[in-house]
């Protein structure tokens, strides 16, 4: 490089803004990528929390005097039970995907003998001719995972209860829709129903329960190897860039001595 094209070195003003630059881009990434072990930590404790309470004995659903309390980090899948009965020509279809095709689930509400409703997922039926041929149901006790609520409805398709047409398992509107009172603010997947052997290519017996989808994606180290590796990226762009400027003050320096 001749001393017509040497690059001059950067003012120190300059030389203190790219520090600056490089400084809170390097922290602001290692603080995310740490953010980001924080949360891994945390999922993997709440997968730990979920999947001891699915597969623990059923206990008691959580009565009026615990409602208030109800929340996704203290009771979402808990294993419960219900003792009462189905409430006959009150169930709702709402519309579902699952892993045996689409349909709907069959939410029937369920009086507790100890007085509150319960609003029961009993499961699966592709149509509402199996829905209708369910609705019959005796059973006395329920066992399930407690859910809660899900307000608003679908992925970009609202709830319609003057149409009756329902995209979400919303406890409050489905209440309201069918006259219900005094009715908890969570519902129950309930567990699939053991019949027994059954022959080959037989039609399941509906509704169809145990289809609770227990899924927490985590992608948390993922993201953090991605944080700290751009974070040496920068770190390394810093470097290069103080290498530049040592070699441009060096060549100052020499065409200064030749002067």
């Amino acid at each position: 490089m001749t001393a017509n094209t040497a690059k001059r070195p950067r003012s120190r003003f300059a030389l203190a803004v790219l520090s600056s630059i490089f400084f809170a881009a390097f922290l602001g990434l290692i603080v995310l990528g740490g953010w980001q072990v924080q949360r891994r930590a945390w999922k993997l404790d709440l997968i730990e929390r979920v999947e001891a309470r699915v597969h623990a004995p059923p206990g008691a659903a959580p009565g009026p005097a615990d409602w208030p309390q109800v929340s996704a980090a203290r009771d979402e899948y808990r294993h419960v039970q219900l003792e009462g009965r189905y409430l006959g020509g009150k169930d709702s279809l709402i519309q579902a995907v699952t892993a045996i095709g689409p349909g709907f689930w069959l939410v029937t509400p369920f009086q507790t003998d100890a007085g509150p409703i319960v609003l029961v997922n009993r499961g699966f039926v592709p149509g509402k001719r199996e829905a209708a041929a369910a609705a019959a149901s005796a059973d006395t006790r329920v066992t399930g995972l407690l859910r809660l609520s899900e307000p608003g409805g679908g992925f970009l398709r609202k709830n319609a209860p003057q149409q009756d047409r329902w995209y979400s398992r919303d406890v409050a509107a489905i209440a309201a829709a069918r006259g219900l009172q005094r009715v908890a603010p969570y519902f129950i997947d309930a567990d699939r129903r053991d019949e027994g052997p059954v022959a080959a290519n037989a039609e399941p017996a509906w509704p169809v329960g145990g289809l609770t989808v227990i899924k927490f994606p985590n992608n948390h180290l993922v993201y953090a190897l991605t944080w700290f590796g751009l974070a040496l990226m920068v770190a390394a762009a810093a470097w290069r860039v103080a290498l530049e400027e040592r070699r441009r003050r060096r060549a100052a320096a020499s065409l200064d001595v030749i002067r």
